[in-house]
């Protein structure tokens, strides 16, 4: 597919998927969905690609959600179409928002406003970086229209379910900071940042081994809300699926050794969140 309304880079084992429309503030339509189904496809069966960044053009939104002037052209109209959406056999009103099997990471630059259905995928991701300017909100509840990409299902599993009632139902716009505090956003950066961030993030994931970082985001996924004993039955499932990976073998045999990736001759570290003194 040629993409006109979404762009599709890679940049070594970076993928970035940036929503193209700044002039309606990226809001999602028909066209839209189709180019996100297949940027996300490809880049889920690329082993080339291990960290995803979305984000949007410019600097006033990430995303405001679907184009409400495409009308009937987003929604399934027929009873036929509906059924199979119930069923779970589309995937999603705003691109691909009902898959829950891409395992590798997912960042999300939020450079700008994420309403609506920009919110739900703003949740689509597993790590968000905001910019100080951003706002985040259910504002589609002020016409009526409900959540049809995720909204109601990864919200309250990011930030709990009663602050994610209260947003859901008020439609109340929260700033950056505040989405930081409860807990939506990860970390905030100044305006015009996010992309910068989110790429020296995805860059220092890229720098560890990818099979366990699968599994385990699979298991998180897979276990998040369901029985605890269930819950671990299926991380045990993951971890043993790894067990005699080769990947896992030379790992224990490097820790074993005392290979440390982050022993360089500067003194650095090249993988995240391991600080040397």
């Amino acid at each position: 597919m040629s993409y006109q309304e979404i762009i599709y880079e890679k940049k070594g084992e970076i993928t970035i998927i940036q929503l193209n429309r700044p002039e309606v503030f990226n809001c999602i339509g028909p066209r839209t969905h189709r180019e996100l189904v297949e940027a996300w496809d490809d880049f889920r069966v690329d082993d080339s690609a291990k960290v995803a960044i979305i984000t949007g053009k410019g600097d006033k939104a990430f995303s405001s959600g679907g184009d409400i002037k495409a009308g009937h052209e987003l929604v399934p109209i027929t009873h036929q179409e509906q059924a199979a959406h119930n069923r779970g056999e589309r995937p999603g009103i705003l691109g691909p928002s009902r898959w829950t099997d891409i395992y590798k990471p997912i960042i999300a630059a939020v450079n700008g406003v994420a309403y609506a259905g920009g919110l739900e995928w703003a949740c689509f991701a597993d790590i968000r970086i905001a910019e100080e300017h951003a706002t985040f909100g259910v504002t589609c509840r002020r016409w009526n229209i409900g959540l049809a990409d995720g909204g109601t299902q990864r919200l309250p599993r990011i930030i709990g379910f009663g602050r994610a009632m209260e947003l859901i139902i008020t439609g109340r716009v929260i700033d950056a900071i505040e989405a930081e505090r409860i807990g939506l956003v990860n970390e905030v950066v100044g305006k015009g940042q996010s992309l910068n961030r989110a790429i020296q993030l995805a860059e220092y994931i890229c720098c560890l081994p990818q099979p366990a970082i699968h599994t385990d985001k699979e298991a998180a996924v897979r276990g998040f809300g369901l029985p605890l004993q269930e819950g671990l039955r299926i991380e045990a499932e993951c971890f043993n699926r790894l067990l005699h990976s080769s990947e896992i073998l030379d790992g224990a045999k490097r820790f074993v050794e005392r290979d440390h990736p982050d022993r360089l001759t500067t003194g650095e570290s090249i993988t995240p969140g391991i600080k040397r003194g």
